[in-house]
Order: C-alpha cells, then structure tokens, then sequence
C-alpha cells in the first residue's frame, strides 16, 4: 500500500467530525463575537477544519490563515478548498498573497494559505485572531512552553479552540496477544513522549494545568474521542485507509525499537492488518477538546 499523508488527512474527517466535542463546538458557537471574524488555525493540513466549519455554518464574514509547515500540505489545500467550494455552490476568486475568496449570499470568506512553521510565522507578529484554532496539533509540541507563544495569536477577548488532544489511550480491539498488545501501546505512547520535536501522550489531562499556568480560562471541556468500527463489515467513508495508516504509524513510530522484537511487530501488523480487510478491527483513541479565553496571555 502506498502511504499519503494527504490522504490520511482526508481520510480522518468522518472521524474527526463524530469526534469533536459538541459540547464544546457549542460554547464555541454561542461565544464568538458578532460580525468579521478573523480566524487563525495552526498546524492546518490541507484546510480539513475550515471545509468543516464552511459545511457546519460557522463561518459568515471572514478570514482565515490556515498556517502549516509542509509544502505539500499547503499545495494540496490550493487545489482541494476551491474545488470543494465550487461544487458546493460557493463562488470562488483567487486573491493576491496566495488567497481564495470563498462567497455565497450567506458567506464572504477570505481564506489564505500560509506556507510556515508556526513559530516563524508567531515572529512575524501577525494582527491578532478572534479566534485560534489548534486540532489534533498541540501533543506533538513541547509544552506548556509552546502554549504561551500560541496564545499570543489571539487578542485579549479573543478564544481558542483547541482540539483533538490526545490523552494516553489507544485501544486495538479485537485483541492479538494480551502481553505484546500492552508492550506495544506502551511503546507507542513512549515514542510520542520522546520525539525530538516534542510532545505529550498525555496532551489532554495536562492542557488543565499548561492553561491554568497561564491564567488563561477554560470555558468547556470535554472527551472527543476517536471510535471507530466497521458496520456489516464495512468502515465509513474512508475510515479503513485512516486504519490502515494508523498502523503505519504504529510501524514508523517501532520499527528499531529493541524493546519490541522485529519479527513479532511484524507478525503483529499483519493480522491487525488482516482484521481491516475482513471488517473486524475496532480502534479507540481517548482524546480532548478545550475552549479557552487566554485573557491576555
């Protein structure tokens, strides 16, 4: 199988839309201010989040910065939000600055495509958002210092949304072996605390203190977990390729570790991948979703 990261971005938004917190979209929804909205949304991908919003409504007058470091992230979106949009009866006209201007007789939405790690992007000192989004991009950061200077993208009144938290428990139903199933979570979730980059396999509970620390207030919280299962023994959507590069994930993220011997990951993958194919294989992600003031962080 060829391994696309767009693709598995793609692939996750069935996931992602049963996952995020309604409770929290909520308050988010009753809390955003009136008329032109700047949004800002870090670690963007290929602009899923803001295809989101435009299907949920959210988004009347608008810009949005969708900010992410990977090139072919930024040039997927240049490709994937106006051919979106256009199909969905939305007008679209290129801007100058790598822009989109997203209308309809509900919606005017400026949308621009920044191309930058977002603590280069932070130096620039940008006009500060409405509204910062994070998703499923906060536990592979080093915290809580990463967390002040993304806070410092929203003005004093302002909100963040920060989502799909992950939270210390992943679960492969049904299961292989009971000691090598527990090794191999275990390893896992090590790998993520380890990366040179940084990073929290338990981003979630942790986010209550990081915020707290910073005198930044926590307007709702609450699980947004990831669940997902076949149904007479088919996935939704494309949640079996998000299966499936999860397991890549697994295999990247072990692949060299002496804990975990070569032969047996192997074997393992294998028939957790055989369990895809045959409908079987359940996959539970504990994760977190928070929106914040950061009052002046």
């Amino acid at each position: 199988m060829e391994y696309s990261f767009s693709h598995y971005l793609l692939s996750k938004q069935s996931v992602d839309d049963r996952a995020l917190n309604q409770h929290v979209y909520q308050h988010l929804q009753a809390s955003l201010p009136q008329g032109p909205l700047r949004i800002i949304e870090v670690g963007a991908g290929i602009g899923s989040m803001l295809i989101r919003l435009l299907k949920w409504g959210l988004l009347g007058q608008a810009e949005y910065i969708l900010v992410d470091e990977m090139p072919e992230n930024i040039a997927y979106a240049a490709g994937w939000i106006p051919g979106w949009a256009g199909e969905n009866g939305l007008q679209v006209k290129p801007s100058p600055g790598n822009c989109l201007r997203l209308t309809n007789s509900k919606m005017d939405v400026l949308v621009r495509l920044e191309c930058a790690d977002v603590f280069d992007f932070i130096r620039r000192a940008p006009q500060p958002a409405d509204l910062l989004i994070a998703h499923a991009f906060l536990d592979l950061l080093p915290m809580p210092e990463s967390l002040r200077e993304l806070l410092s993208l929203v003005k004093t009144d302002g909100l963040a949304w920060l989502t799909i938290n992950f939270d210390g428990v992943s679960t492969l139903e049904p299961v292989i072996d009971p000691v090598l199933d527990a090794a191999i979570e275990q390893r896992y979730h090590r790998s993520m605390d380890t990366r040179p980059s940084g990073g929290d396999s338990q981003a979630g509970r942790h986010l209550f203190g990081h915020l707290s620390g910073l005198n930044a207030k926590i307007q709702a919280a609450g699980a947004s977990d990831w669940v997902v299962h076949a149904i007479d023994g088919k996935y939704l959507a494309d949640e079996a390729y998000f299966l499936q590069f999860i397991l890549h994930f697994y295999e990247q993220s072990l692949s060299g570790q002496p804990e975990i011997e070569p032969r047996a990951l192997a074997d393992w993958l294998t028939k957790r991948r055989a369990q895809i194919t045959r409908g079987e294989l359940v996959y539970i992600a504990h994760q977190m979703d928070f929106l914040v003031k950061p009052l002046g962080v």
